[in-house]
């Protein structure tokens, strides 16, 4: 059958178009810019390449960006120090702290730290405790990224049994809620599967949306797959290519050219989800700005 792309580039910059118009306006009527702030510890290069990006985008939007660069060895009383000057300077709407930190530091311990109001990533446990109940929250970007995809290509979820691949506090745990609670974009019979399932291939194949965030690259083939489902790849694993200017590529979850013929609608990698990420975290910022959730 003939699949159509999911093009996250193409949404993406309608929905920047959109906030930079909202933007203007903010300006025009003697009100400060939404500033952003991120905190990157280390140089990992996949962190790097998405913060680098999301600073482009405050550009592009005309939202202030700062960008705190942290040692590796930098100490978890460091991190946190950095983490509450950012809490307090009210000039800073929202700030995220890029994940993965080094080896050395607890992640929860430092996102627990972030300011709820401030935590545009939506990972504070006050923001997913709200969003579980149903109150305004800032919703973790991914999952928002991808709820907005599916609004934009009018993907029905109403009674579809959607299955989510992974279980992360990231993508798969919000996700599954979002996607199940009592909403227009929600409703559906969701599944979630991770590491420990038997007969994975058995659950997806039955799905009419399949959603797969393990960050195991091709994991997904076409048998796995049901004639005319809906496929949304989260993952975004950096490898090794001699074919490439960088040195490295990124794959998906799924294995694209086997899968995407039994599709309705596909998402590529990348270019699919991953801008969508991204202005869901400017959106989030330009609700903080605005006080409101």
């Amino acid at each position: 059958m003939a699949y159509q792309i999911i093009d996250g580039k193409k949404v993406s910059a309608e929905l920047k178009d959109e906030i930079a118009e909202i933007v203007n306006d903010r300006i025009e009527k003697g009100q400060k810019k939404p500033h952003l702030a991120a905190v990157l510890v280390g140089n990992d290069g996949a962190s790097e390449t998405y913060v680098n990006h999301k600073v482009k985008a405050c550009a592009q939007v005309g939202f202030e960006s700062t960008l705190i660069r942290l040692p590796e060895d930098t100490s978890e009383n460091e991190i946190l120090s950095a983490v509450n000057q950012l809490n307090n300077d009210s000039d800073i709407d929202g700030f995220i702290v890029q994940l993965p930190l080094p080896k050395h530091i607890n992640e929860q311990k430092i996102i627990e730290a972030i300011a709820p109001e401030k935590d545009v990533d939506g990972f504070h446990p006050i923001n997913l405790g709200k969003m579980v109940v149903g109150l305004p929250a800032f919703i973790s970007a991914t999952p928002f990224g991808i709820v907005e995809l599916l609004k934009k290509y009018n993907i029905e979820t109403q009674g579809k049994n959607v299955v989510v691949l992974g279980r992360s506090n990231i993508v798969g745990t919000p996700l599954s809620i979002l996607l199940s609670r009592k909403s227009d974009f929600g409703n559906a019979t969701v599944t979630i599967c991770h590491s420990r399932t038997q007969n994975i291939g058995e659950i997806t194949s039955k799905a009419d949306i399949l959603i797969a965030a393990l960050g195991r690259p091709e994991f997904v083939t076409a048998n796995m797959v049901k004639e005319g489902a809906v496929v949304i790849d989260v993952g975004t694993t950096r490898v090794k290519s001699d074919k490439t200017k960088s040195g490295w590529k990124l794959k998906g979850d799924v294995l694209f050219d086997e899968v995407a013929p039994k599709c309705s609608y596909i998402t590529p990698v990348p270019g699919g989800v991953g801008p969508m990420t991204i202005v869901s975290l400017l959106k989030n910022t330009l609700i903080a700005a605005s006080g409101k959730k």
